[in-house]
C-alpha cells in the first residue's frame, strides 16, 4: 500500500483479479455426478476434464441432482450454473 493512499484504492486493485484475493483460487465449473444429501456432499467432475473429480460441499445450493452444473470455489459450491444452451425464457404476451 502506498503511504497516504486510501485503503479502498488498494482493495479495488486487488479485487479486479480473476482469482480470490484471499487464497488465490478461482471458481471452477463442475458437473454433479452423484449426491449424498444426508451429508450435503456431491461427487463432481470438472467441466473441462471429466476425469478430474472432487467431493464438493453443496449446502449453499441444495437441492442438487446428477447433471446439475455448479460453480465451485475451495471445495464449496457457490452457485448453480445454467444448463449449456439454456437462456432466459422468451417473454410471454399479455392476452389483455
Amino acid at each position: 500500500m502506498t503511504r497516504g493512499a486510501p485503503i479502498a484504492d488498494d482493495l479495488a486493485l486487488a479485487c479486479h483479479s480473476d482469482h480470490c484475493i484471499t487464497c488465490g483460487d478461482e471458481g471452477v465449473p463442475m458437473r454433479v455426478l452423484a449426491v449424498d444429501a444426508g451429508r450435503s456432499l456431491a461427487l463432481c467432475a470438472r467441466a473441462d476434464d471429466d476425469r478430474a473429480r472432487d467431493t464438493i460441499e453443496i449446502a449453499l445450493v441444495e437441492p442438487v441432482a446428477p447433471g446439475d452444473r455448479l460453480l465451485v470455489h475451495a471445495g464449496v459450491a457457490l452457485v448453480r450454473l445454467e444448463a449449456e444452451g439454456a437462456g432466459a425464457a422468451p417473454p410471454t404476451e399479455d392476452p389483455a
